[in-house]
């Protein structure tokens, strides 16, 4: 998070942001400019559901293991279940307007909202596998009790926390809808979807690049929940554009990239926006030395953006799969004890990834097959992956090993 006026992206149309990529002209120093592409439209003729980060063959594939009493699966299922997320007794806590400040200060609803919203998915997932009804009407009395509510977000927070609650609320809504018999009140909460959190994420953030990553991410959930072509195509153009300024890889030149519309164009300004590193190595992010529990957030949007474009028919991973398994091999490295570089943020890290390599490690080696030795072995340490409380949740049991 940050502190300050977060500022806002100027809205283009969505018909413009389906039309046109904008083309970032790098310092002189970076090498000549990337030539001019038109964005092709991203969105499916048909939505497949349910279709955010987590498809029905994932889940039948999940549940087969879970039952079967398979590992890690099974010990992963234990392990939510144990949960607070999980209880059958939790009492949602919805209001008009959450207000976030800097750093969830003032914090009136923020943390509510989030762990409500990942308490929906989990007990979605809890329905999917047991096949418990209760699990599932438990889930859409969270999800009924926040659309009858929820009018606005305030703060300078407002649009991360938008974007965290809002990348798992579709997540949730996708498998009820379309794995549950009944959900009255879906119209409702498709409405709050693009009332109250759709215009606060589409248009994107100039602010740290895991606040842009992961409003896109909410954004192109949402956009498959309410099947509307228009916002999927503009989230997928946000990451295009994103994504190359986040990750730098040696074929960038001798400077990261910048976002369309940053503003950044003199090493200087580009260098102080990678938190003062001037050395750039493959797989660097944006926010490496600024910590690594920022990287995370950024790295594990990217996966979950790239995953649900794959369910949904136009496969995002091969346009960012050199940036992504560089990222997750030099954070891996280390995070499991390599000496950092004096060259590499002053020779020193802060805190650590969080529970956000299975995804991409999944899609990555297991179905591209990248060697990632690094990533494989910081993923196979750490499982089962549990959540962040903030927008990750369950993905050694829901992607570990998950051909589909």
């Amino acid at each position: 998070m940050r502190t300050g006026t977060i500022a806002r992206a100027l809205g283009a149309t969505a018909a413009l942001a389906a039309l046109l990529t904008t083309a970032v002209t790098a310092p002189a120093a970076a090498g000549p400019a990337a030539p001019a592409r038109t964005a092709q439209a991203a969105a499916p003729a048909s939505f497949t559901h349910p279709g955010v980060l987590v498809s029905r063959p994932q889940l039948d594939f999940v549940r087969e293991r879970v039952l079967a009493g398979a590992q890690p699966w099974k010990g992963a299922y234990d392990q939510m279940l144990a949960g607070k997320y999980a209880s059958l007794a939790r009492t949602a806590r919805p209001r008009a307007v959450v207000e976030c400040g800097s750093y969830s200060n003032p914090n009136h609803g923020c943390t509510d909202e989030r762990e409500d919203a990942i308490a929906a998915y989990t007990l979605s997932l809890a329905w999917f596998i047991s096949k418990d009804s209760r699990y599932a009407q438990k889930a859409i009395q969270i999800m009924d009790a926040w659309s009858g509510v929820i009018k606005d977000h305030t703060n300078s927070n407002a649009p991360l926390q938008t974007g965290w609650a809002g990348s798992s609320w579709p997540r949730a809504a996708e498998i009820i809808k379309y794995t549950y018999s009944s959900w009255p009140n879906s119209g409702r909460f498709g409405t709050m979807l693009r009332d109250v959190y759709l215009p606060e994420v589409i248009n994107g953030s100039h602010s740290n690049g895991n606040w842009e990553l992961s409003m896109t991410e909410a954004a192109i959930g949402i956009a498959v929940f309410l099947e509307d072509r228009s916002a999927y195509d503009k989230a997928v153009t946000k990451f295009r554009g994103r994504v190359p300024a986040y990750v730098y890889v040696t074929a960038d030149g001798s400077l990261p990239k910048a976002a369309p519309g940053s503003g950044l164009d003199t090493r200087d300004e580009i260098v102080r926006y990678w938190q003062g590193q001037s050395t750039f190595v493959d797989g660097l992010t944006q926010e490496t030395c600024r910590d690594l529990t920022h990287t995370g957030y950024g790295v594990s949007a990217i996966s979950h953006i790239a995953e649900t474009s794959r369910i949904q028919g136009q496969d995002l991973y091969p346009e960012i799969a050199d940036r992504l398994r560089h990222a997750l091999g030099l954070h891996a490295k280390y995070q499991l004890g390599a000496a950092v570089p004096s060259s590499l943020c002053g020779g020193s890290l802060k805190d650590a990834l969080g529970p956000v390599t299975e995804v991409g490690f999944n899609a990555l080696h297991n179905r591209m097959g990248y060697a990632m030795t690094n990533t494989q072995a910081l993923t196979e340490q750490r499982r089962p992956a549990a959540s962040n409380n903030l927008f990750v949740a369950w993905e050694t049991l829901t992607h570990a090993g998950n051909p589909h």
